[in-house]
């Protein structure tokens, strides 16, 4: 398998567990609310990583450092913004927003060709938005954005990473620095509700999400270009749909199923047109490479 189809097989994995992950958290809505979900799966993901790699400081350049730091920064906004935003929107719905912002990196980053892709995948969100309806809860809305907008972010700022730390040792710092971000804004309206149950409910949920898919797009993002892997996620909003429907009992429209055709075309293509430069076989010397969002 080529590294761009390797890391395409990544980059959905990644996704699935997402979703997943996400549909699993609204059980904890009526205890904690969707921001204190999302609190209980940051704080336990910076805990494990943490513990588990155990990075040190002087292993890494200033440089280095401020780009992990400023990534958990970005990572703790978008998993309590898009939680927030799937308490007052369908869960593909909200998804299909977010994914506004890495869209916007792959329009920005795009070459030649490449930009046919998020093209597509443009008609595919607003299909799967439906925004001529006028019937979505504009904060949900507004949240969904500024989503979006730290995703472009964190998109940046993993490959960034990823050039100056190897191994998944940014991951480790990035990872706690958004448990802290997430407790200072979060825990002190949520550490009075919490029993045990929660708290071993959202360690399950931390290695789901976002534990396991950070990983997968860590290595998937050491394969693809970030233009591609922009695009890509634009299958994201598909699979977010899809998991609706099952997991929460959502029920698509005829827009949202022909948005979903979009989107896997953008994504196709992506597929199709993203190793980053420099890439060869599996052969090749480890590359440098750090985390992603949640």
């Amino acid at each position: 398998m080529t590294p761009t189809r390797t890391g395409a097989a990544m980059a959905v994995a990644a996704m699935m567990f997402v979703q997943l992950g996400l549909a699993a958290s609204v059980s904890l809505f009526d205890e904690v609310g969707p921001e204190g979900a999302a609190w209980l799966r940051l704080a336990w993901a910076g805990v494990l990583l943490a513990v588990l790699v155990r990075p040190r400081p002087s292993g890494f350049t200033r440089r280095a450092l401020l780009a992990c730091v400023a990534l958990g920064v970005v990572t703790a906004g978008v998993t309590i913004l898009f939680m927030a935003a799937v308490a007052r929107l369908p869960l593909g719905t909200a998804s299909a927003l977010e994914f506004l912002g890495p869209l916007g990196v792959a329009v920005a980053r795009g070459r030649g060709g490449t930009k046919l892709w998020p093209a597509l995948a443009a008609v595919g969100v607003l299909l799967l938005t439906e925004p001529w309806r006028g019937g979505v809860d504009p904060v949900g809305v507004a949240l969904a954005l500024a989503a979006g907008a730290c995703w472009a972010a964190y998109i940046l700022l993993t490959q960034r990473v990823g050039d100056e730390v190897s191994g998944i040792r940014g991951l480790a710092v990035s990872m706690p620095v958004a448990a802290v971000v997430a407790t200072v804004v979060v825990g002190p309206a949520v550490l009075g509700d919490l029993t045990w149950q929660l708290l071993l409910a959202g360690l399950g949920l931390a290695v789901l999400l976002p534990v396991v898919p950070f990983v997968l797009e860590l290595l998937a993002l050491r394969r693809l270009t970030t233009a591609a892997f922009g695009t890509l996620m634009s299958l994201e909003p598909a699979i977010a749909l899809v998991i609706g429907l099952v997991a929460l009992h959502q029920v698509p429209g005829v827009g949202a199923v022909a948005g979903i055709a979009f989107v896997v075309a953008a994504g196709i293509g992506a597929e199709r047109t993203g190793a980053r430069a420099g890439t060869v076989e599996a052969t090749r010397p480890e590359p440098a490479a750090v985390a992603t969002r949640g």
